[in-house]
């Protein structure tokens, strides 16, 4: 199995009910500007997308009760400069 390590998703698009994700990093920031770089892409079909937004959200509901992460420290990482 490869690890790939991604700051972010570029684009998300839905196609004859896969959902394609392009996964980025970001290789340099100029004047608050991200220039991004593609590294992978992730298909997945919809009950998968669904599955792995609830697995998500359980997880980063845990990191909050642990006091790993803030709701705002969330917040803030989803208002990001990356493309949506």
């Amino acid at each position: 199995m490869q690890t790939f390590y991604a700051d972010g998703v570029a684009n998300i698009t839905l196609i004859d009910g896969v959902i394609r994700l392009d996964l980025v990093n970001i290789t340099q920031l100029e004047k608050e500007k991200a220039n991004i770089r593609p590294i992978a892409s992730l298909a997945l079909s919809l009950p998968a997308l669904l599955r792995t937004h609830e697995q998500l959200s359980q997880a980063i509901n845990k990191m909050v009760e642990d006091g790993i992460l803030k709701k705002d420290d969330a917040h803030q990482a989803s208002t990001n400069n990356l493309p949506a």
